[in-house]
């Protein structure tokens, strides 16, 4: 099961007040639905290809308008296999148009919804809830792509959406695709937000686990990434230090200051240690420790003198 088909078979199964419910319907048949007329009258159908949808929408029909409704259920053989569940109201047709505001002023179908359906909060999350489970989508929190929308076939749907999101302060953007509009949210935590206005809160708990697990994984490869790429840059500057030391040994003509005579010991003796561990381990072999500064300085000062060493040797 997908994360998408998840939060759809979580959200299938809530409770909620009447006037969310209408609000609800109202969001899946805007998206998902559509008007036909025959000779023998005029019916609303809504179609999805989810099993958890379709039980959600006969169950809220049921419950505020106490009709009976005609399922068909096809085979959509495309890429994949997959079934396509009709359902189709033939009773009380007009009285649904109007109640869930299925028609706008233009006498337009599915564009714009009735304020008075989204008044309260509840509803406009209820509403929320209704076009996702109609149409939408969220990628799996084991990816890297946070990716949350909802495919609608105008314009105006899209928008609506939008405004709905972003007044729960969701960062929703709009934008075109070969079906139409998606309404999409992209940032993690909004994400994560729009489970929690619609009331996916079992979701919402395995996203934010998933997504935790996710980035506590990723800090630990840039730790590990970055201690990696520290300890190489101290091998390669512990091996550029020993050729300047064996230039000096072999061509120095002056006697090395004590300094200099202690930095090169700890190099030898300790080929493959960063200067932290050279300061640390000095302290063993004289009457001081030397601080990584001091062995810092110390270090360019032999590579100072190997590069003269060079230079009058003719090997530059």
């Amino acid at each position: 099961m997908s994360f998408s088909q998840q939060v759809k078979t979580e959200l299938q199964s809530l409770k909620h007040l009447s006037c969310c419910n209408k609000a609800e319907l109202s969001a899946m048949l805007h998206i998902n639905g559509s008007i036909e007329k025959n000779s023998e009258g005029i019916s609303i159908v809504f179609q999805t290809t989810n099993n958890a949808v379709i039980r959600r929408f006969m169950a809220l029909t049921k419950d505020l308008y106490k009709i009976d409704l005609t399922i068909l259920k096809k085979q959509i053989k495309q890429l994949r296999k997959h079934d396509l569940f009709v359902a189709k109201i033939t009773e009380k047709v007009n009285f649904l148009i109007s109640d869930l505001s299925l028609i706008n002023e233009a006498s337009l179908f599915f564009q714009d919804v009735d304020l008075r359906l989204i008044s309260d909060e509840c509803c406009k999350k209820a509403y929320l809830r209704g076009v996702f489970l109609a149409s939408g989508s969220i990628n799996s929190p084991e990816t890297s792509a946070y990716h949350m929308e909802i495919q609608s076939y105008s314009l105006q749907q899209a928008k609506v959406i939008q405004e709905l999101c972003n007044e729960f302060t969701l960062n929703a953007k709009v934008s075109s695709n070969k079906r139409g509009y998606i309404t999409y949210v992209k940032e993690a935590e909004k994400i994560a937000d729009f489970l929690r206005v619609i009331g996916a809160n079992n979701s919402l708990f395995d996203f934010e686990d998933s997504r935790i697990k996710r980035d506590f994984k990723n800090s630990i490869n840039r730790v590990i990434n970055c201690d990696l790429a520290n300890e190489k840059k101290a091998m390669d500057a512990a091996n550029k230090q020993l050729e300047y030391i064996d230039i000096i040994e072999k061509k120095a003509k002056t006697n090395l200051p004590k300094s200099i005579q202690e930095a090169i010991f700890l190099r030898k003796t300790y080929p493959e240690a960063s200067l932290l561990e050279l300061s640390y381990v000095s302290v063993e072999h004289f009457d001081e420790q030397i601080s990584k500064s001091a062995l810092n300085h110390r270090f360019r000062a032999i590579k100072d003198l190997a590069n003269k060493v060079m230079i009058e040797e003719g090997m530059k």
